[in-house]
C-alpha cells in the first residue's frame, strides 16, 4: 500500500462525552482545522462518535464495541486508504499493533503517552515484560512523545535506552480563552477547590486526613469544595464523616464548566500519587490560581514551589497540614499572576504547532 502524503489517522482512546469538554477535545478540534488548511485529511478513530463541539467536523471512525486497533487494522483492510502518519493517544505503546500499522501502511508512526506511573513504581514482571516489548516492537515506531520530561524519562525506563533518539517533549497546551481569570487573592481565609476525578490515586483522603489534624481555630471556617466524580467517592464521604469534617467539605460533584470555576477560589489542592502532566493544574494556574501539589510525575515542571504554589511530599498528610495552616493563618502565601507562566508555554497553539510539525 502507497503512502498518502495528505492524509492522517490519529488513534484516540478517549470517550467523547458532551458533559466533559477539556483541554483534549479543544486540541482535537484545533489539530484537525489547521491540517485542513494545508490541505491535509485526518482520519479520527475514537471509541465512540458525537457532534459537540466541532466534533461534527471531524471525520471520526467509531470502535464501538470493539478496540481502536482492531477497528484500525480492520479498516485498512475493508478500504483502499493511504496513510502518511499515524499518531496514537491514550493507547498502549510497544505492543504488536505497531508492527503490523507499520507493516500494512509504511506511515511514520507516532506515539503519544499520557499515562502517569504508579508511585512506587511498576512490578518487576511488568518492568521486565515492557522492556522486553521494547526490543521487540519499538523499531516500527519513529517517534515517542511523552508529554512531560517525567514522561520522557520513564518511556526510557520501560522499554529501553534504544528510544532515546526517537524521544521529544510535547507539553499539553490549554485555550486561555475560555478561561475566567481571579483578580484579587484573599491572603487570610483562602478559598480551596479540588477538581479531580475521585478514585484512591489522587491523593483526597490524605487531604481529608490533614484538615483533620488541624487545630479547631485554623479549620473553623475552612471549607473545600471538591468537583468531580468516581469510584472513591463513597470511601471519601465515609472518611469525612469519620474524622469529624464533614462541615470542612463540600461534595459538588462533576462539573463541565471548570474553567469557568477556577477563578472563585484562591488554591487549587492536588494531593496526586500520580500524574503525567495535568490539565488541572494549567487551568487553575491560567486562572490565576495557585496550586498546592505533590513532587511527583510532571508537576514539578510547571509549579515551582512558594513561587507558583506548593510542592509537598506525596502521601505526606504532616507536610500537607503545614502547608494548609500556613495559608490559613496568613503566614504564606502566592502573591505572584500565575498565568503568565502558562501564557508563555502551555497554550493550546504552542500544542498544536508542535504536533503539526511532525507531519508537515
Amino acid at each position: 500500500m502507497g503512502v498518502n502524503p495528505n492524509r492522517i489517522a490519529v488513534l484516540c482512546d478517549y470517550r467523547l462525552m458532551r458533559d466533559r469538554v477539556g483541554g483534549m477535545d479543544y486540541f482535537y478540534w484545533m489539530f484537525d482545522a489547521h491540517c485542513k488548511e494545508r490541505n491535509m485529511e485526518v482520519d479520527w478513530f475514537f471509541p465512540n462518535t458525537e457532534n459537540h463541539g466541532d466534533y461534527g467536523k471531524l471525520n471520526i471512525i467509531s470502535a464501538e464495541d470493539e478496540s481502536i486497533e482492531s477497528l484500525f487494522l480492520k479498516y485498512l483492510q475493508e478500504n483502499d486508504v493511504a496513510y502518511s502518519h499515524i499518531i496514537t493517544h491514550f493507547l498502549e505503546i510497544c505492543t504488536p499493533f505497531y508492527k503490523e500499522a507499520k507493516q500494512n501502511t509504511g506511515a511514520k508512526i507516532i506515539a503519544v503517552d499520557h499515562n502517569p506511573r504508579p508511585l512506587n513504581g511498576y512490578p518487576i514482571k511488568k518492568k521486565i515484560l515492557k522492556r522486553i516489548k521494547g526490543l521487540l516492537y519499538s523499531k516500527y515506531m519513529d517517534v515517542f512523545v511523552g508529554v512531560s520530561r517525567y514522561t520522557i524519562n520513564e518511556l526510557k525506563r520501560d522499554f529501553g535506552k534504544q528510544i532515546s533518539p526517537k524521544c521529544q517533549v510535547i507539553y499539553n497546551g490549554i485555550p486561555l480563552e475560555t478561561i475566567k481569570v481571579r483578580e484579587k487573592r484573599n491572603m487570610e481565609s483562602p478559598k480551596f477547590l479540588v477538581a479531580s476525578h475521585l478514585r484512591e490515586s489522587k491523593g483526597i483522603q490524605d487531604l481529608i486526613a490533614s484538615v483533620a489534624k488541624l487545630s479547631e481555630k485554623v479549620k473553623e471556617n475552612l471549607i473545600i469544595d471538591v468537583y468531580g466524580e468516581g469510584p472513591f467517592e463513597s470511601r471519601l464521604l465515609q472518611q469525612v464523616k469519620e474524622l469529624n469534617v464533614l462541615e470542612n467539605f463540600n461534595f459538588k460533584g462533576s462539573s463541565s464548566q471548570l474553567h469557568e470555576l477556577f477563578h472563585n477560589y484562591d488554591y487549587l489542592l492536588h494531593p496526586t500519587y500520580m500524574e503525567c502532566f495535568s490539565l488541572t493544574l494549567l487551568e487553575s494556574l491560567a486562572a490565576n490560581v495557585p496550586v498546592v501539589t505533590t513532587a511527583v510525575g510532571g508537576n514539578t515542571e510547571v509549579i515551582s514551589n512558594e513561587k507558583n504554589g506548593y510542592i509537598f511530599p506525596a502521601k505526606n498528610v504532616e507536610a500537607l497540614k503545614y502547608v494548609l495552616t500556613d495559608l490559613l493563618t496568613g503566614k504564606k502565601s502566592i502573591q505572584t499572576n500565575t498565568r503568565h507562566l502558562v501564557e508563555n508555554n502551555f497554550t493550546l497553539d504552542l500544542m498544536v504547532g508542535e504536533y503539526l510539525k511532525l507531519v508537515l
